[in-house]
């Protein structure tokens, strides 16, 4: 027989928890709490999680997501910095989804700090991340964790943007580059301002990367492969009115030596960086 599904919380369980815990959502923690069990619902859908993923979420704030990410996948690790959620989140689960609160894991830490060892191989990521630190979080993450296969998160609408942008876009830059280093990466959905508390000034975004499986990657995704990449992404977009060879000068020591191996690249050196794909710098890292 099929377990029942948990029960999400909606806006008054959500103000009810607050109060009970005396929690006031706080900009610097990038808390906004979703309080509608479709978005909630939507989100998971959109994931395509398997039965058998193992899944990080990343500030859960009350619970909203983590209810239906714990009927779903066979484990999930849940991230929270402020101890009062942390807290409060495994209560949360074993009243609203007790047939499945043996699945969760409570962490409470700054996700920034999660090292490797701390979590046995997730394979997925799907989180409403904290907006102020969403795009160093998910570079930490799928740098420490190669076993992540899917990432679904929601950011700020213009970081989605931005994150799922492509070369000649003028948001293009080095969040796009860096995550479509691990995957393809692209827009999921937008979500609207009403389905958070409080509601913020700003329009959300999904996010998806379906990572490279480790038997087809088009490059090796090594932490010596990050680490050659990985500065000239950031030489290149430093200033980004200069051309590569200008802007890549301090990186190989002059302009012609940056020229020099943008040519052996096939690389037009008179090019800015944001014409260039995750391809072309892996090619002139000579990987």
């Amino acid at each position: 027989m099929e377990q029942q599904r948990s029960q999400l919380l909606g806006p008054v369980e959500i103000r009810t928890l607050a109060e009970q815990l005396g929690v006031s959502p706080t900009k610097k923690l990038g808390q906004n709490f979703v309080h509608d069990p479709n978005t909630v619902r939507m989100i998971v859908n959109a994931a395509e999680l398997d039965p058998s993923d193992h899944v990080i979420e990343v500030g859960p704030g009350l619970g909203s997501l983590t209810l239906a990410l714990v009927d779903t996948a066979a484990k999930v690790t849940a991230v929270e910095i402020d101890p009062r959620l942390a807290e409060q989140l495994p209560i949360t689960v074993a009243e609203r989804a007790g047939g499945y609160k043996s699945r969760l894991t409570l962490i409470q830490r700054d996700a920034l700090q999660i090292r490797s060892e701390d979590i046995d191989r997730p394979t997925a990521l799907v989180a409403n991340l904290p907006y102020n630190v969403s795009v160093p979080v998910l570079l930490h993450l799928l740098a420490i964790f190669p076993s992540i296969r899917r990432v679904l998160v929601m950011v700020q609408a213009e970081v989605a943007d931005r994150l799922a942008a492509v070369p000649g876009n003028k948001v293009y830059g080095v969040p796009s580059v860096k995550a479509s280093f691990y995957g393809d990466v692209r827009r999921a959905g937008s979500i609207g301002k009403n389905v958070f508390w409080p509601a913020p000034k700003i329009e959300s975004g999904l996010v998806r990367i379906d990572c490279f499986p480790p038997d087809a990657q088009p490059w090796p995704i090594t932490d010596a492969s990050r680490a050659k990449v990985f500065p000239l992404i950031d030489a290149a977009f430093a200033q980004r009115r200069k051309t590569l060879r200008a802007a890549l000068s301090g990186v190989y020591g002059s302009g012609q030596a940056a020229e020099e191996a943008l040519r052996a690249a096939g690389i037009d050196p008179t090019l800015r960086g944001e014409k260039l794909d995750i391809a072309q710098f892996v090619k002139l890292a000579g990987i």
